[in-house]
């Protein structure tokens, strides 16, 4: 981030940046060059999938059900998901959805901020699209 935050106003008709990685549909809420001290991302999985497990080592992360259904795995354990929902999740709690008949959309928090291609790690391979962080 370079010079003094600005406010930002998002509608859904705005135009944003969206990457399909592997299961997820990610709409950045906040451009790299607006990014402060958190990013922010309108997450869709679409019906019938299931995502990698993933964790972040520096992030804590919120999600806010939107709209849908869907189930978290949080460490291992599952947790059903409905609108208005939500979740907090420290540094290292592994967590992973899976979509039953409907898609499941999240308002999705971190901070400080991670990217698909900072603090994202995974148990296993990595979804297509995502670059994973070298070890430390």
């Amino acid at each position: 981030m370079s010079g003094p935050l600005s406010i930002l106003h998002v509608r859904p008709s705005s135009p944003t940046q969206r990457q399909q990685l592997g299961p997820y549909e990610i709409e950045t809420l906040i451009a790299p060059a607006d990014e402060g001290a958190a990013t922010a991302y309108r997450v869709r999985i679409n019906p019938h999938q299931t995502t990698s497990v993933s964790y972040h080592k520096i992030a804590e992360e919120f999600y806010y059900v939107v709209e849908g259904k869907g189930t978290a795995i949080l460490n291992g354990s599952p947790l059903p998901l409905q609108p208005g929902d939500f979740l907090r999740l420290p540094p290292g709690t592994t967590h992973g959805f899976i979509t039953t008949d409907e898609p499941l959309v999240m308002l999705d928090l971190h901070t400080p901020g991670s990217r698909p291609d900072h603090d994202v790690y995974f148990v296993g391979p990595a979804p297509a699209g995502f670059t994973v962080p070298d070890p430390e």
